[in-house]
């Protein structure tokens, strides 16, 4: 079956119609019926209404000695700033190879931020013939996961905030004495958190009455130094003026007072665990790793040594468990975890991912993807998410348009929310052609980890004949396996019909022999300077004072054999967002360099990296409203 034999199974319209009206207009089955049709039993997930479902994590124990299915990342060019359609090509790929091809198919995909929902992106289901619904459901509250992470930061910012105000109030004795107090009988004991504390301490102990007064105030006293604290508090919301606060104004703070800020919810650390851990128990210890700061003697400060971690687990027990949806033409979605691009990794999650390819079984697929350019999403894809989930890819679909190649050729620059220069609206090949340089960077870039290389060109209304068939001629030449053009937006999985074969036939043979980028034995510096070089194409990098500060720190801890999440900007290949194309032989400045300990990277910060988005002039939540009448949501996008 090829694209020119099918015809759409949607009742598809030209123009095609907004996102929402699409949406609205397919009733999605009962949950169960998607459930059932995947392969899985009544009793491993819970019912969130009757549209969206928790997957147990068990499912995956039950089929274990099961083979896993092909295993497929969609990444992307150098995008604009409008996007490029990687989620709809995702969705619209799934969409192709289980409704039209009869494939087994399982779309892994993060959750959307309520932030860029009502900021200026809009929602993240898809679009057009290719999303996930109920959109409205799956752009909101979902079954909220991430309200549970709001929660859990934010008592986690309580618990670093009350801890300094009672050190500094209180006598050694009198702080031991409130931690572990006495019973009604008289006796003390620790509770199971703290014994992690002492083991830290190397206090072999497990009666507080044991302790000398010198182990009783290395156990009570944290210490920490309040300049080293870097744990924010978050909302899920856009809100510029949370980014610089100061805490601890009240009369009863007694001057306590100390400067910090709001990320959005999605940069939290905890997100990126969600996304990382294996099972329950991997979160648990994750979450009591994070690391909130060090004390006044450089040593770091946890999670449980603050006596949380448990407590942080408990709020986050059920948003492990993956959200199962569906998309326009009744094919499977699991939805979870949605960790920042830039200072995480930017991938869905690991458990989703596993539990997906045990389902779909040896001749099946599940199709994830990989958030930004291929020179962050990818690459974290491949070094931090691979190394976690001791899974590896199949294959690498890569989505490319033609209005990005415009402008990575020397096209004007594409603002968002202003109408496009005529460049990208005329057919202009040199033009194309010119930006194919970018194309080719991410095709060989891929190559490098083993792994075969699909190109997806998305294809636009403003796009011609001769200016496809010039991007689908350079990602030949570039080395990739295919190079397809789509129309899943206006058509829905009947667009992507030769993108799905396409798939099929690069995963056809023996599993690549997958390499990663990196060895995570290597130094700090050796680790940030490979990806430099290989993905990005440097020339060197430059340490400025507080990145090699913050190196022999971290090296100091034993935190230098993690992996490396770099955050740059994702609308260029170097740290310049203005630089375009291709380019090569620059010098990568490294500002700092953060740790994710629980979540299990560093980040080093390539530029400033914005954690709390503003809103623009004339937000989306203008659009936004309820009809009193029928209860539907209208305006989201």
């Amino acid at each position: 079956m090829t694209g020119a034999d099918v015809k759409p199974l949607l009742p598809v319209k030209t123009p095609v119609p907004s996102d929402i009206e699409i949406a609205q207009s397919v009733e999605p089955v009962h949950i169960s019926k998607i459930a059932d049709a995947v392969g899985l039993l009544p009793s491993e997930y819970d019912l969130y209404g009757i549209h969206k479902a928790k997957v147990k994590l068990g499912v995956r124990e039950r089929l274990a000695g099961h083979p896993d299915g092909k295993y497929v990342v969609v990444a992307g060019i150098t995008p604009t700033p409008l996007g490029e359609g990687k989620s709809t090509t995702t969705i619209g790929l799934c969409q192709a190879l289980g409704a039209y091809l009869k494939k087994k198919v399982l779309t892994c995909v993060r959750q959307p931020s309520q932030g860029p929902t009502f900021g200026i992106k809009g929602g993240a289901a898809g679009g057009g013939y290719s999303q996930v619904i109920p959109m409205e459901e799956m752009n909101l509250h979902l079954t909220g996961d991430i309200h549970a992470i709001t929660a859990a930061n934010n008592l986690l910012a309580a618990a670093i905030d009350v801890r300094l105000f009672h050190e500094r109030t209180q006598t050694d004795e009198a702080l031991f004495n409130r931690l572990c107090p006495a019973d009604k009988q008289g006796k003390r004991k620790f509770a199971p958190v703290m014994l992690r504390r002492l083991a830290k301490l190397g206090i072999n102990k497990t009666d507080p009455e044991e302790l000398t007064p010198e182990e009783r105030r290395d156990f009570a006293r944290l210490d920490i130094d309040p300049a080293s604290i870097t744990w924010r508090r978050v909302i899920d919301t856009n809100d510029r003026f949370l980014r610089a606060i100061t805490v601890g104004k009240g009369s009863e703070e007694r001057g306590q007072s100390r400067d910090t800020g709001f990320d959005i919810t999605v940069s939290s650390e905890i997100m990126a665990v969600l996304a990382l851990a294996t099972d329950l128990a991997d979160m648990r210890e994750r979450l009591g790793r994070m690391v909130i700061g060090n004390d006044s003697k450089g040593r770091p400060v946890t999670a449980d040594d603050l006596g949380a971690g448990g407590a942080l687990t408990v709020l986050m027990k059920d948003a492990i468990e993956p959200t199962l949806m569906q998309t326009l033409e009744q094919t499977p979605v699991l939805v979870h975890a949605g960790p920042f691009a830039n200072i995480a990794h930017g991938n869905s999650s690991v458990v989703a991912d596993q539990i997906g390819l045990k389902l779909v079984g040896a001749d099946g697929f599940v199709v994830t993807e990989a958030g930004f350019g291929a020179d962050i999403g990818m690459e974290k894809f491949m070094n931090i998410k691979c190394r976690a989930s001791g899974l590896t890819p199949d294959c690498v679909v890569l989505v490319a348009t033609v209005r990005a190649l415009k402008m990575h050729g020397g096209g004007p620059p594409v603002v968002a929310g202003t109408p496009l220069h005529h460049d990208y609206t005329t057919e202009n090949v040199a033009l194309v052609t010119a930006g194919c340089c970018n194309l080719a960077r991410h095709i060989q870039n891929a190559l490098k980890y083993g792994t075969p290389v699909v190109v997806a060109v998305n294809r636009f209304a403003a796009d011609t004949d001769a200016e496809l068939e010039a991007v689908r001629q350079a990602a030949m030449e570039a080395g990739a396996s295919a190079a397809v053009i789509c129309a899943h937006h206006g058509l829905g999985g009947a667009g992507a019909v030769d993108l799905a074969n396409a798939v099929v036939a690069a995963t056809a043979g023996p599993k690549p022999d997958f390499k990663f980028l990196y060895d995570v034995n290597l130094s700090i510096k050796e680790k940030i300077e490979t990806i430099a070089r290989e993905m990005y194409h440097a020339a060197g990098v430059e340490y400025l004072p507080e990145a090699e500060a913050q190196i022999e720190k971290y090296t100091r801890m034993g935190f230098d054999k993690l992996p490396i999440c770099m955050a740059k900007t994702q609308y260029s290949f170097s740290h310049d967002a203005t630089k375009k194309g291709a380019p090569s032989g620059f010098i990568l400045p490294i500002r700092d360099v953060r740790a994710s300990v629980g979540a299990g990277f560093l980040f080093p910060l390539v530029g400033s990296m914005m954690t709390m988005p503003g809103l623009p002039t004339r937000p989306c939540f203008y659009d936004i409203d309820l009809d009193p009448v029928t209860g539907k949501i209208v305006g989201l996008s």
